[in-house]
């Protein structure tokens, strides 16, 4: 049984939707085919992405706000046959080739152009059954899906372990954070899958003396003051991280430090560094080598830590920097609501550390630097900062820093009026 919002669908239900389903899609003729699903329905979507796994066919789920010429190219870069929107309208595609059934996804794009993941159902399978052997806490827990089962956070750990754990996972198609605490209130021991600015938010908007009673977050490495607000107000809080191509790496049972990503899942292995010599996430699974990008090191007690992507380390005359120290720092000034350091390049350091924050008030630029400069090295104090009304983040909280830094240099980041900037 799954339940959408206010409605639930039974067993019965569901499979006599995915046979509907079946039928619209003519699955029964379409063998070794590729599908990309962009349907506004939740409950139409998952029925057609059962059918579709069901067959052995391959899909790759695209987020219904997505517009039909976006979806149309997405589904041509990743080779499908038929792109499948509302109403069940096919498109054939062009361009696509036969092979054996796989759940197709890109890369975010955060740190370079997307790319295209092909995992097998059977992988996908291992990776439920790992996940729920591994990580027994949420067993009498209601799952509470805010998040979009496009994404395999929703549809994978979400939805697809829920239903592996025999429970009854309820899906919310708003983003509407006092709807969402309306949900969790009427919910015995709910589980939120959603993402870290929704947790933010929502934990900001509880009365006092009002708890989440459980939280996972992922997506994105919680600033220090964020996960403070968070952790305060969440009685389970939980974390897992990941990356496309090999779906859930680490699961943190006990979330007492944002940068601790948890126990890696057992049906693989990890290769990195300690502590005082942290080296990229390197992820074994079978005859696989997955290299993350990811900087991190294991504790003595087998946790994952993170410590920057790579692609995001700006080199100051030889020295790191590793944004999230900077932006920590930035984000416990008074009145500053949020940050992002960022790389410029520099004729002298090569690089420097360049800022943009959100602020609830006007923020001087000499208290900015006197802050920075009391709590920061010299090499990781910025050399420029520009407030902006909100600082860019995608839905799931990530930060595109390249974006992020393209903007600035095309000086189009700065939406404040000219005198307010600082320098």
């Amino acid at each position: 049984m799954i339940r959408i919002d206010d409605r639930h669908y039974d067993g019965a239900l569901l499979r006599a939707m995915s046979e509907r389903a079946a039928l619209a899609l003519r699955i029964a003729d379409g063998a070794g085919l590729s599908y990309a699903l962009c349907l506004s329905d939740p409950a139409e979507f998952l029925t057609s992405f059962f059918a579709i796994r069901d067959a052995g066919a391959s899909v790759i789920p695209i987020h219904p706000s997505t517009p039909r010429a976006a979806a149309r190219r997405l589904a041509n870069s990743v080779g499908c046959h038929r792109l499948i929107c509302d109403g069940f309208v096919i498109e054939h595609l062009e361009g696509g080739a036969a092979g054996p059934g796989r759940l197709l996804q890109t890369t975010s794009g955060t740190t370079g152009e997307p790319k295209r993941i092909a995992r097998s159902w059977a992988e996908i399978d291992r990776e439920i059954d790992s996940y729920v052997s591994s990580f027994r806490e949420p067993q009498d827990m209601a799952p509470v899906i805010a998040c979009p089962v496009t994404h395999s956070y929703g549809l994978i750990c979400g939805l697809l372990v829920a239903l592996r754990r025999g429970q009854v996972p309820h899906l919310l198609s708003t983003g509407n954070p006092k709807f969402l605490i309306a949900r969790l209130r009427e919910t015995h021991r709910p589980l939120l899958y959603s993402s870290p600015a929704m947790l933010h938010t929502i934990a900001r908007l509880l009365p006092a003396g009002e708890t989440i009673f459980a939280a996972m977050t992922s997506g994105t490495l919680l600033p220090d003051s964020w996960f403070a607000t968070i952790r305060a107000r969440t009685t389970h809080f939980f974390q897992q991280y990941g990356c496309s191509e090999a779906g859930c790496i680490a699961i943190n049972p006990d979330l007492t430090a944002a940068d601790e990503m948890g126990y890696p899942l057992p049906h693989h292995s990890l290769d990195t560094g300690t502590m005082d010599a942290p080296r990229e996430i390197v992820l074994r699974a079978g005859e696989r080598e997955i290299r993350t990008a990811d900087l991190g090191y294991l504790k003595a007690d087998g946790r994952l830590v993170f410590v920057a992507r790579l692609d995001d380390t700006i080199n100051v005359s030889g020295l790191n920097v590793y944004p999230r120290e900077v932006e920590d720092v930035v984000m416990a000034m008074p009145g500053v609501t949020d940050a992002v350091a960022f790389r410029k390049l520099d004729p002298f350091a090569g690089e420097r550390v360049a800022l943009a924050f959100s602020a609830e008030h006007v923020v001087a630029p000499a208290s900015l630097r006197e802050w920075c400069a009391q709590n920061l090295a010299a090499h990781q104090v910025p050399i420029e900062a520009v407030r902006v009304a909100q600082v860019p983040r995608q839905a799931n909280g990530k930060i595109n820093r390249r974006e992020i830094a393209r903007l600035y240099a095309e000086g189009r980041l700065d939406e404040r009026p000219a005198a307010e900037a600082t320098a």
